[in-house]
């Protein structure tokens, strides 16, 4: 008998708890804010509004249904299940967090506040919780398939994220490799930059956006559900051995952008989730692409 879909919400720590549990009390937090010209209140009510949102999503959750909860920081450590329905409870982020971390579950994004989160990935607000689980927990549910870029090294890491993957030195040092299309004979040149980004439509409304418009790049940003990547070389360095004429592209299906570490150390992460990193040394290659898995946001 197979078993009843599990909802898995995810949330994130507070500003508030953090700030409570740097400094103890309450009364300790309104003083160190105000001393920096903010006030707790503001702070408060987003952490009530995040509370009310995660105690109203737990109350849909059907009673056959099974329920958990794992924490930002712990999902590295979270054994997510075939069966489960991903609820995200916070900010657009936070389901970039998560999509890394999933198999093909299908994911409920959750508002907790309206007006200040972009709402692109978080669409629904606490009251729709009850329509989108059953939704999202049947078969012909409508998902949005948002495409995802993967990096799979030569030691069989494998990293995914839903915006974008960043290869670079791992502090502000440059990282040195070769580049090149991940094809039989394709040429490759030797670069030394600030690192490498490849990011997916999703990806488009945040840090691929803010290389393309510094480029002026002709090539077309792709939409979240297009399978199309676009990558960019930051800050190339022209030497005489080192070039910068492939600092750009687009990849398609199937495609690839193969790099061959040429340093010490470069370190490969995705979506600002830097404690969550390949750690690539001298002579190891890395490919990366579109993925097979894509995120199932039910919309």
């Amino acid at each position: 008998m197979s078993l009843a879909p599990r909802a898995v919400l995810v949330h994130r720590t507070t500003e508030y708890e953090e700030l409570l549990a740097r400094h103890g009390t309450h009364g300790q937090v309104a003083f160190f804010l105000s001393s920096r010209g903010r006030s707790i209140d503001e702070v408060a009510r987003r952490h009530r509004h995040t509370q009310q949102a995660l105690a109203d999503v737990a109350a849909a959750v059907p009673l056959q249904w099974r329920q958990s909860r794992v924490e930002r920081v712990d999902l590295d450590r979270f054994l997510f299940a075939p069966e489960d329905v991903v609820v995200v409870v916070g900010q657009d982020g936070l389901v970039a967090n998560v999509a890394k971390y999933l198999s093909g579950q299908p994911v409920v994004g959750i508002d907790t506040d309206p007006g200040r989160n972009p709402g692109v990935l978080v669409r629904h607000r606490p009251s729709d919780a009850a329509g989108l689980l059953r939704a999202a927990a049947s078969p012909v549910g409508t998902v949005d398939e948002l495409t995802m870029v993967e990096a799979v090294a030569d030691d069989t890491q494998r990293l995914l994220a839903l915006n974008e993957i960043y290869l670079g030195p791992p502090g502000h040092q440059t990282a040195r490799y070769r580049i090149g299309p991940d094809a039989p004979g394709a040429a490759t040149e030797p670069q030394a930059s600030s690192g490498v980004l490849v990011g997916t439509g999703t990806g488009a409304t945040g840090w691929l956006r803010s290389l393309w418009q510094e480029r002026r790049s002709a090539l077309p940003l792709p939409a979240p559900t297009d399978p199309r990547l676009l990558w960019f070389v930051r800050e190339a360095w022209p030497s005489p051995a080192t070039g910068t004429s492939l600092v750009a592209g687009e990849l398609g299906r199937g495609q690839g952008l193969r790099l061959t570490v040429e340093s010490d150390r470069v370190v490969v992460f995705g979506d600002g989730m830097e404690t969550d990193a390949l750690d690539l040394t001298w002579g190891q290659t890395v490919r990366l692409g579109i993925s097979a898995t894509s995120l199932r946001l039910t919309v």
